[in-house]
């Protein structure tokens, strides 16, 4: 027989707490378990610009890419993996070196204050991310001035330069412009980039006023797979080009700035100066370098992937398509209820993920995954009346 101490001591402690608050206790059946994880390389995902990795994958993809790790290893951004990439890069953009740099503010900061030298003011669209989220770091930190301008990534960016350009001369109190720093593509402007006439148009403009031109190219390499466009040549007008690690090229953090051999000198003293002369950068160029290596070829089939499938939805009812004009991998959708209702679901089932249907609308950003599906497969999920 056994005694109440007994009993009372066998019982689970979640019966004993229900108990004592007068319920009735019932065995608790187990829960179901949970579904299976989809691997992430079977995800398509339509929103962000990077592949997507989670985190618990990253440490098995990093020692892939360095194998045993010779020369790999660089000592506070010098040599090993953080210089493979650095001469890529130069190679790539036309430049005659190029910088590691730990994130983008830095690079675009320090490009600025170099270019703009004993000059105190900087012209840059108003939309951009110095002007708008870089906490006034050119003002902060070097003693210039911002001064935005109209004109976005359209053509009439040039006449709200020279504008600029104009004002900045009047007399009595006239002000040297110092530098121009242009971003394209742009992200508060959806992805839409600046035109190759455009910034070369400005590149001379500001030659002939003897200002510096800084492109902040985060972004930059979205724009393989667009009409006519080439790096180098896009380039070619600037003094100093920024394009991110991070934001496409599967590295953890960092950038690249690039210009001629001198510029990068200073700008990596600059680095220094400002604090970013990390002990180690390898971890993200090994996997930078890597994802770099064929990247225009897979994003120009990502460019006509992504145009196919938004064919297709254009043509699906209850689905309207807006393209961002000079846009690179961002378009919207507005649906009808009847599309809406159920979308996550319907798309879930065949792996794809894509942001939320707001009031109607539904932002589509591509990336390299929209390459794991035939497009016809996700436009079909998109119709409530059939069946992927």
């Amino acid at each position: 027989m056994v005694s109440r101490r007994e009993f009372v001591q066998a019982l689970p402690m979640g019966a004993l707490s229900l108990a004592a608050a007068g319920t009735p206790w019932t065995p608790v059946r187990a829960a179901a378990p949970p579904p299976k994880a989809v691997p992430s390389d079977r995800i398509v995902s339509l929103r962000g610009d990077s592949l997507f990795t989670k985190p618990g994958e990253y440490p098995a993809k990093l020692a892939r890419v360095v194998g045993d790790g010779k020369g790999v290893v660089d000592l506070y951004l010098a040599e090993g993996a953080v210089a493979a990439l650095e001469a890529k890069f130069a190679a790539l953009l036309g430049k005659e070196d190029a910088a590691f740099m730990p994130t983008g503010t830095m690079a675009n900061q320090i490009a600025i204050r170099l270019l703009s030298g004993d000059r105190s003011r900087v012209l840059l669209q108003k939309e951009s991310h110095v002007y708008r989220d870089e906490a006034d770091a050119v003002a902060v930190m070097s003693s210039i001035n911002p001064v935005p301008v109209e004109g976005g990534a359209s053509d009439a960016l040039y006449e709200g330069i020279a504008a600029a350009f104009a004002q900045s001369a009047e007399k009595p109190y006239p002000v040297d412009v110092g530098a121009v720093s242009i971003e394209s593509p742009v992200r508060r402007l959806d992805g839409a980039a600046v035109s190759q006439e455009t910034v070369a148009k400005i590149g001379a403009l500001a030659r002939s006023k003897g200002a510096g031109t800084h492109l902040d190219g985060a972004r930059l390499l979205l724009m393989y797979g667009s009409k006519d466009f080439d790096v180098k040549r896009y380039c070619a007008p600037f003094d100093s080009v920024y394009v991110s690690l991070y934001k496409y090229l599967g590295a953890p953090f960092g950038a690249v700035l690039a210009g001629s051999k001198d510029f990068v000198a200073k700008a990596r003293q600059a680095r220094h100066v400002f604090g970013g002369a990390i002990f180690h950068g390898w971890m993200a160029a090994a996997v930078a370098e890597e994802t770099l290596d064929g990247f225009g070829e897979r994003w120009s089939r990502v460019r006509a992937a992504g145009e196919k499938l938004l064919d297709l939805l254009a043509a699906t009812p209850g689905i309207a398509v807006r393209r961002v004009p000079n846009g690179t991998n961002i378009a919207f959708l507005t649906l009808d209820e009847h599309v809406a209702n159920g979308l996550k679901e319907r798309l879930a089932k065949i792996d794809v993920v894509t942001g939320d249907v707001i009031d109607g609308g539904l932002p589509l950003t591509f990336n390299e995954t929209i390459l794991r599906k035939p497009v016809e497969v996700i436009a079909r999920a998109f119709a409530p009346s059939t069946s992927a």
